[in-house]
């Protein structure tokens, strides 16, 4: 599922192409996505400016002149700008027709994704209860700390609470407690200060560095210009099961959290 640099990369690319350009039409060829597509989706958007995309968590968020467009891409989803003519291929769901001549088209094959118009996102049921950006100044050690007070589960589940944190999913979470060399299976209410604030550090440098690279590619992520992301040449530690661990050499060990995969160092991370 793309996470948060993958969707920043989605975001940053397609921004400046879409800032000022008016929707002219809407053709939805299939709305049964994980929440149905708006009947008069066509009817909302066209002649509408946009304004601005933004992201908040996994979320796109794109601000017109009158309302907004909440598109979440699913677990393989991509939204492309391309001409207005290019050929159709199976599971382009949706079109949006821009003033330009061009596309920006929704191509969805497991139709998890969605694509939802709002009057005020901040207050919609998928906005309203995310937790804290981990890029923004508000999130440090202490936030990160404060956050793990009195909770026993496991560090690793909490920093993907989307409730606590928004945006950082299964492959920077492992990334990132590797580099602050904390292991997945901690309770998180025993991490004192120096760790939480190491692991924020660590949240923050591995998400920029995804977002550098345009994301992580494993099967279906595309920019919207159809480019494929490059992080997963630096992991450390996912998808590296049974292979020497780059810093002491041995070996990569998996298991399962909620059931997704954790991969570890058990020598270079610590409870």
């Amino acid at each position: 599922m793309p996470e948060l640099p993958e969707v920043e990369t989605v975001r940053r690319g397609l921004a400046p192409h879409l800032s000022g350009r008016r929707f002219v039409a809407a053709i939805v060829r299939e709305a049964r996505l994980r929440w149905p597509v708006p009947v008069d989706l066509e009817a909302r958007i066209r002649g509408r400016r946009i304004l601005d995309l933004q992201r908040r968590g996994k979320y796109l968020l794109m601000q017109l002149d009158e309302g907004w467009l909440i598109c979440h891409l699913g677990m393989s989803g991509n939204l492309r700008l391309m001409p207005a003519g290019t050929p159709l291929q199976k599971h382009d769901h949706i079109d949006l027709l821009l003033d330009d001549g061009r596309v920006l088209r929704y191509r969805d094959p497991r139709r998890f994704g969605a694509l939802l118009w709002s009057s005020a996102p901040a207050s919609h049921p998928l906005i309203v209860s995310l937790g804290v950006e981990p890029l923004s100044d508000e999130f440090d050690g202490a936030h990160l700390h404060a956050l793990c007070q009195g909770r026993a589960s496991a560090i690793k589940q909490v920093i993907m609470d989307a409730h606590l944190l928004v945006g950082v999913g299964n492959i920077y979470a492992n990334e990132a407690l590797f580099h602050a060399g904390i292991d997945p299976r901690t309770r998180a209410g025993r991490l004192s200060r120096p760790r939480c604030a190491r692991l924020a550090a660590a949240i923050k440098e591995v998400l920029a560095q995804a977002i550098a690279a345009g994301g992580s590619t494993l099967r279906d992520f595309v920019d919207g210009h159809g480019r494929p992301g490059w992080f997963q040449q630096a992991y450390r530690v996912y998808g590296r099961a049974g292979q020497p661990c780059t810093i002491c050499g041995n070996p990569i060990l998996t298991l399962r959290q909620g059931a997704r995969a954790t991969c570890y160092c058990p020598s270079c991370q610590h409870r």
